[in-house]
């Protein structure tokens, strides 16, 4: 049975009285690439936090890697989770060093101080920059980076503990097509490498989900409408009620197009005889 990272049964929260997610139920396991779409309001940002140990369920339980959140040390595991989300307001400094940005995650700071890194550590930072396309940017100042090369350093950091699980909220939100297209290639990559770490990805758009991505989960209102394979959950019946309008689905080498369905023509009406 494969190894499972992240559970959730009936997980409920509920802020201010409203419910931002509802009876959630979810499995990720070891191996799998999730993308998570819906509207804005349907509740992603929460559901990834709560996956995440960030945020606790007002109802049901939340178990990662076989342990149960509320009744462990979470220090113990969110070195294990890798998360990128506008969510979390901390970034670097901006005169931090692009390489210093990604290297201090080994240390779980922001801002390089007095710690000290060993040689394996200023390795695995440099190549994990040029696996993303930042190896230009080494050297340069964080403040200096423009929001896509912003973007790749933020996963390069969030992916240089080696985590079992890699969060991302919306990484191509606010990004040009070279941006996203250049961000994408670079997570389809990532994304097929056996050793690669668990992976849930957000979006609003199905332009933007990575080639590699295994599952998905439609959520609506706070409630998952489907969830399962891409392709028998990216297809336009459960798209269609998920976003509310009718939609047509294609896929091409593992991307994915979704657009407004065009209406049935119209019967002409027949003249009586």
């Amino acid at each position: 049975m494969a190894d499972t990272i992240v559970c959730l049964k009936a997980v409920t929260v509920r802020r201010d009285g409203a419910a931002l997610l509802s009876e959630i139920d979810w499995t990720v396991t070891a191996g799998q690439r999730w993308v998570v779409l819906g509207p804005n309001g349907a509740g992603k940002t929460t559901l990834l936090l709560t996956a995440a140990g960030r945020l606790f369920p007002t109802g049901g339980t939340v178990d990662l890697f076989g342990a149960r959140v509320g009744a462990v040390d979470m220090r113990e595991l969110r070195y294990r989770i890798g998360l990128v989300s506008p969510a979390l307001t901390e970034t670097p400094p901006a005169d931090e060093r692009v390489l210093d940005a990604v290297l201090t995650a080994a240390w779980s700071v922001l801002g390089r101080g007095h710690e000290r890194y060993d040689d394996v550590d200023l390795l695995r930072a440099a190549e994990l920059l040029r696996q993303f396309g930042c190896a230009p940017l080494v050297g340069r100042r964080y403040g200096t980076l423009s929001e896509g090369e912003r973007k790749r350093v933020a996963i390069a950091r969030a992916v240089m503990t080696d985590p079992e699980l890699l969060l991302l909220d919306e990484p191509a939100a606010g990004l040009d097509l070279g941006a996203r297209e250049a961000l994408l290639r670079r997570l389809t990559r990532f994304a097929a490498d056996p050793t690669a770490p668990a992976m849930v990805l957000v979006s609003h758009h199905v332009e933007e989900i990575p080639a590699g991505v295994t599952h998905a989960l439609l959520l609506r209102g706070g409630r998952v409408v489907a969830a399962g394979p891409v392709t028998e959950t990216l297809t336009a019946g459960p798209l269609s009620e998920c976003f509310g309008i009718p939609l047509d689905v294609s896929a091409t080498a593992g991307r994915y197009t979704a657009r407004l369905a065009s209406p049935p023509p119209r019967r002409r009406a027949v003249a009586p005889a």
